[in-house]
């Protein structure tokens, strides 16, 4: 059994139905917190619990008895370990809430690890956000991460920290997965490209920070379950106990970028408001995915001029329904 926390969440609900594809028997966790829309988590869970060999648990992952009292720990053979609370400048606003899911509950689970007997390794979401501000690229997994630009990306940095202390404490294999601005259908609406899309549908002008030349690895949400799925049927070696794996499309596009695609696709354009970088923001992001395409076959195809719009054909229809 494999065990999903955040499986209402984006990526959560999208690795949860491919490993539910692939034959897999899924426990998803997720407390289904309002830091956004309610009704998209259940949406998405209304998609995975109509599949057979999913079971939804309701329970905070920041509460490490209420997890071991939900999870039947026997049973446990891979820990995917999505929940967190994401966001770089609510990090600004909430930073107990980071400390509250992003520390405790990545400490929760990997006591859950450690209690697991037939847990072959566990995997877990890193960020991107972790390499700090840094105009050059691509980014590597090798690359020194002590200069983080958020609290956010500070617990991320933090909880790799963590695991690899479990590795080393207890000898659970690990996988940190660095997402590189995640997107895709069924995404999260506090992202930029959900914000734009919105804006633009209603004709409303969009607030460009950093002017609209900060740059992002944006990465089709598509490209990179397979990966995933592919680390859940490979476990770490004993030399190499805990590994980092960026997982990006290792192509960078500005906010501008961005906003073209989404006016063209939408069939309007709307005034830009230029304001300036926000607290937290970072210039670039880019991935070198070197270690995760040798490793697992990682090949991501999909840029924002197909991978955009595929999302604005799910949001179109998705904002019909949901009221």
């Amino acid at each position: 059994m494999i065990v999903v926390t955040g499986a209402a969440g984006f990526v959560g609900f999208h690795i949860c139905r491919a490993l539910l594809a692939a034959g897999a028997d899924v426990d998803g966790l997720d407390s289904l917190n309002a830091y956004y829309d309610v009704r998209l988590k259940h949406k998405r869970l209304e998609i995975l619990n109509a599949k057979q060999g999913f079971r939804f648990i309701h329970c905070d992952i920041s509460k490490p008895a209420e997890v071991r009292a939900a999870v039947d720990t026997n049973a446990i053979e891979v820990i995917i370990h999505l929940a967190a609370q994401a966001g770089v400048r609510h990090s600004i606003e909430a930073p107990f809430a980071y400390e509250e899911a992003n520390l405790r509950g990545h400490l929760s689970m990997l006591e859950l690890a450690r209690a697991a007997p037939r847990l072959s390794h566990m995997l877990y979401a890193s960020s991107s956000s972790v390499y700090g501000d840094r105009a050059e690229g691509p980014f590597r997994e090798t690359d020194r991460c002590d200069h983080p630009n958020s609290l956010y990306a500070a617990t991320k940095r933090s909880c790799e920290l963590l695991s690899e202390s479990y590795s080393r404490l207890y000898g659970i294999k690990q996988y940190g997965l660095r997402f590189f601005t995640i997107y895709g259908p069924w995404g999260r609406p506090d992202m930029a490209y959900w914000l734009f899309s919105e804006a633009i549908c209603e004709g409303r002008p969009v607030q460009l920070f950093g002017e609209g030349l900060l740059r992002r690895d944006f990465t089709f949400v598509g490209d990179v379950a397979p990966a995933i799925l592919a680390m859940t049927t490979q476990a770490p070696g004993d030399d190499a106990p805990h590994e980092i794996f960026n997982l990006g499309n290792s192509k960078t596009s500005s906010v501008l970028d961005l906003i073209g695609v989404i006016e063209r696709n939408i069939g309007r354009t709307v005034p830009h408001i230029l304001a300036p970088a926000q607290p937290g923001d970072v210039t670039s992001t880019c991935a070198d995915i070197t270690r995760a395409r040798a490793r697992f076959g990682f090949d991501p195809r999909v840029g924002i001029d197909v991978g955009i719009p595929q999302f604005l054909d799910w949001f179109k229809h998705y904002r019909q329904n949901i009221d």
